[in-house]
């Protein structure tokens, strides 16, 4: 109750209407959200973008001049603890300004972006991926995200915007380099519930590459996860959710075949590969998780979780048939697990609000379908 009251409260002072905490006065998947929802979001990641520490670099160091400040290795994408956590806050604020241009703060979230995203710092964001020791870095949930940044810019008819797209090219080149130097060397996909599970990955980059035009990317994500996931069956989803995990491996998975597999082939696929999912509301997949301390980095991403499991579940829903029982089910978990998941995103504690707004956007505002 203690927990549950201090949620409640943040969400309050951050001017949200929660006042009498109901599931009715949450956002809902699909919802459009209200200028103060909006504002809330953005506060987050403009509060985190210019806060340098506490920080989780995660840089090989080869010599003395690799001991550098965050801020000095990334300029652009620096703040928010850890770089894939900058770079999908940058996104999220892009995502907003776009779906959301008359809001009253959009002019402030240009300025910050436009500060952030200048072709000086993103040069040197290009050049720290360019050294051989960063190869790796970021590989592939960072690299993720940067796609996810690129597509949502590519969508935009925005002259700023276009600026934006034009100053990452460098990073994104390297990026592209780094994927299609990787993926024909990886034999087995990563299955984990955190950062390098590589179907997240696979999802966000299969959308990119059709947001740009990139046939031979998308060619490239379609042969390896058909390698990976097409023959893939009776997934042992009684082994989620791992205590940690800010992801469902197993419905990640899913949430990217369906992107590479028609409607047809895709609902014969998941039958295989989760045979019980969709039979019944009480399935293991299908229940929101809670989080027990939204102070520890690591328990806190089962509230990522929650959001995670909410946009695979719709995105899974959605490209099945209306006759089709497991769609009703899916859209109801989809919703149940948003509910939950959103009332760990203003906890007042920065472990998980430096990224969770994210989660929560993404799920809210249906990416990737």
């Amino acid at each position: 109750m203690r927990i549950r009251f201090t949620i409640l409260l943040a969400v309050f002072l951050m001017n949200i209407d929660l006042s009498h905490a109901q599931e009715a006065d949450l956002p809902k998947l699909g919802d459009r959200l209200t200028e103060a929802q909006v504002s809330a979001f953005a506060d987050l990641a403009l509060q985190g973008m210019d806060q340098e520490f506490p920080n989780k670099p995660s840089n090989v160091m080869v010599d003395s001049q690799s001991v550098q400040s965050p801020k000095e290795m990334h300029p652009a994408f620096y703040g928010c603890f850890d770089w894939h956590s900058s770079i999908h806050g940058h996104w999220m604020l892009v995502r907003l300004i776009r779906l959301y241009p008359d809001h009253p703060r959009v002019d402030e979230i240009r300025a910050k972006l436009n500060e952030h995203l200048s072709a000086e710092n993103l040069a040197k964001e290009a050049e720290y991926f360019a050294q051989k020791q960063n190869r790796s870095f970021e590989r592939m949930y960072g690299w993720a995200w940067a796609f996810r940044l690129l597509a949502e810019l590519k969508e935009w008819d925005d002259a700023q915007g276009n600026q934006w797209k034009d100053n990452l090219q460098p990073l994104e080149e390297i990026l592209l380099q780094r994927v299609n130097d990787y993926l024909p060397k990886l034999a087995y996909p990563i299955r984990t519930g955190v950062h390098p599970d590589t179907a997240f990955a696979l999802g966000q980059t299969l959308d990119y590459a059709r947001a740009v035009g990139n046939q031979e990317l998308e060619k490239l994500i379609v042969e390896r996860s058909r390698d990976y996931y097409l023959n893939d069956v009776d997934y042992p989803s009684n082994y989620e959710p791992s205590g940690e995990d800010f992801f469902s491996a197993g419905l990640n998975e899913a949430d990217l075949m369906r992107r590479v597999l028609d409607r047809k082939a895709f609902s014969q696929w998941l039958k295989a590969f989760m045979p019980s999912l969709g039979q019944s509301n009480d399935h293991r997949l299908l229940q929101p998780v809670e989080v027990s301390d939204v102070t520890d980095g690591k328990i806190v991403h089962l509230a990522g979780l929650d959001l995670s499991r909410a946009w695979c579940l719709q995105g899974i829903a959605s490209v099945l048939s209306d006759n089709d029982p497991r769609k009703k089910i899916l859209s109801a978990a989809a919703k149940a697990h948003a509910q939950v998941g959103f009332r760990y995103v203003f906890s007042g504690h920065y472990e998980g609000e430096h990224w969770l707004a994210t989660f929560a956007v993404y799920a809210l505002t249906k990416v990737g379908m």
